[in-house]
């Protein structure tokens, strides 16, 4: 796997040569250098109009890529509505639907920090297309397997050909926008996550109409289908994804210029060159280790939700066909989609995180107890809007914290690494939670979320007091971060976020 710090050596620079040294990353052109704040053709309505521009060539196409990534790892959720696992034999007593769901995760993990690596070494524009074809070979190839053995190994390749996207894309935002301009960028790329639960509802619903064309099922049209969807999508990216700021084709070189100007002076002087201490500073950290937490309280539920909705929709008692269910999961995913995007302009605009995060968090609370606390199928269904509104929103907003408040292009870059990773094994934790056993309430399920939604917020609590109270402190005995001048800030490079003009994003 090689190094795992390495995975973060480019993540601040924006271009290449800024990881090969520190020399280069203090001394940069003096183009960038000398452009300040007001210079002279980048007041704040043609800044806005830059950013609008990198917005609209960069965002909408991220989006539609983590869209066909989710709704190819959770079209298995609406496959099962299908006949897949009696045409596959699959036995419920040994759990083996669970397993084929769970069995993606580890290996999504492993494939996270190798495949980063190889990104920095192909760029972007080659290697996301590269897993992308690969990734839609094997949702093609889940269409026409025969046994629960061949699922099995679909699922485990399809786990490693994802695995750099979502880490990939979060690393890629980071190279082009400013700490709080981050937040609500990344909450429209993954609001594609609530959009293909919706799509791929209406989609599967139309493929299932395909049942016995060709002699195939309805669900092995549904992989079938989806998989040459995202490798045309793969072949396009080939020809229109960026790279980076330095080297966009659609940007004029003063654009380029001044795009990397404002990362600059974002960055605050910090350490941006390779060096071990920076991944090891990472690991010692012990706030990034309760993000980690807060995230696997998330994302299990996130998981969950993603590939049980359909199941969890069917058992309500209020639906007569599967094809209805299908329909049924739209609604929620486009209220959750709203409330995605919504936060996190809200949020990049004030300029917090963690206020959000537990407003949603206790929005998860009740839409769970409302899950469980009734028999009522329109009342469970009230309760899935609010568990999608709740857990949605807090995946963009956490990683967002996460990378706001660790200084250093290396530290983040492996702290992301440790936030999403770790987050992302709640997937296994998943697919163990809804059993056939539990039907119709699903209680152990239900239950193990709520544990997990109420962790998340008493960390999220926790820490917002804290930076709260540690920017009140600083404030106190330092003086103001405007008032440092380019030297004091350098003297304290590679303290990072502990840096005494430093502020956390609370």
């Amino acid at each position: 796997m090689g190094n795992p710090a390495e995975v973060a050596a480019h993540d601040v620079p924006t271009t290449e040569s800024d990881s090969v040294s520190n020399e280069k990353v203090v001394n940069k052109p003096a183009h960038i250098d000398d452009v300040n704040v007001e210079s002279a053709g980048w007041d704040e309505s043609s800044t806005k109009k830059l950013i609008r521009k990198v917005d609209l060539t960069l965002i909408p196409f991220l989006a539609l890529l983590y869209l066909l990534s989710f709704l190819d790892r959770t079209n298995i959720g609406n496959a099962r509505l299908d006949t897949l696992e009696k045409d596959l034999g699959l036995v419920s007593a040994k759990l083996q639907y669970n397993d084929a769901l769970a069995i993606f995760f580890p290996f999504y993990v492993a494939a996270e920090i190798p495949s980063n690596m190889a990104m920095k070494r192909f760029r972007p524009s080659i290697w996301i297309p590269s897993i992308m074809v690969v990734w839609a070979i094997c949702t093609t190839l889940m269409g026409i397997v025969h046994n629960y053995a061949g699922l099995m190994a679909c699922r485990s390749a399809l786990g490693i050909a994802e695995g750099g996207l979502f880490p990939g894309i979060t690393y890629y935002i980071t190279m082009w926008y400013r700490r709080h301009e981050c937040g609500l960028r990344m909450a429209i790329f993954f609001s594609a996550a609530t959009a293909a639960g919706a799509f791929g509802g209406l989609l599967a619903r139309g493929i299932m109409e395909m049942r016995g064309t060709a002699g195939l099922s309805g669900w092995q049209w549904i992989f079938i289908l989806e998989g040459i969807l995202t490798f045309v999508v793969a072949v396009i990216a080939y020809f229109v994804m960026q790279d980076y700021p330095a080297t966009a084709k659609f940007l004029a070189q003063e654009e380029r210029d001044e795009i990397q100007a404002r990362l600059k002076r974002d960055r605050s002087s910090l350490a941006d060159e390779f060096d071990i201490k920076y991944f090891w500073a990472a690991l010692k950290d012990w706030k990034i280790w309760v993000h980690m937490f807060i995230t696997i309280g998330v994302y299990t539920g996130l998981y969950s939700y993603s590939l049980f909705l359909p199941t969890i929709i069917n058992d309500l008692g209020t639906v007569s066909t599967p094809e209805m269910a299908q329909l049924m999961t739209v609604p929620p995913y486009v209220v959750a989609c709203i409330f995605c995007v919504t936060a996190g302009w809200y949020a990049d605009k004030l300029g917090q995180r963690g206020i959000f995060m537990i407003g949603f968090m206790v929005i998860a609370i009740i839409g769970l107890i409302l899950l469980m606390a009734s028999t009522s199928g329109a009342v469970r269904y009230v309760g899935c809007f609010f568990l999608a509104t709740g857990i949605y929103p807090n995946v963009p907003q956490g990683v967002a914290w996460n990378g706001n408040n660790i200084g250093g292009s290396l530290k983040r870059g492996v702290g992301i690494a440790m936030h999403v990773g770790f987050g992302n094994l709640g997937g296994t934790i998943s697919a163990y939670l809804f059993l056939a056993k539990d039907k119709p309430r699903y209680m152990p399920g239900f239950s193990t979320l709520l544990a997990c939604q109420s962790m998340a917020l008493i960390l999220s609590v926790f820490m917002t007091i804290y930076l709260r109270r540690e920017n009140a402190r600083r404030d106190r005995e330092y003086k103001p971060p405007s008032e440092y001048t380019e030297a004091e800030k350098l003297a304290e490079r590679e303290k990072g976020d502990l840096a005494t003009f430093f502020r956390y994003t609370v």
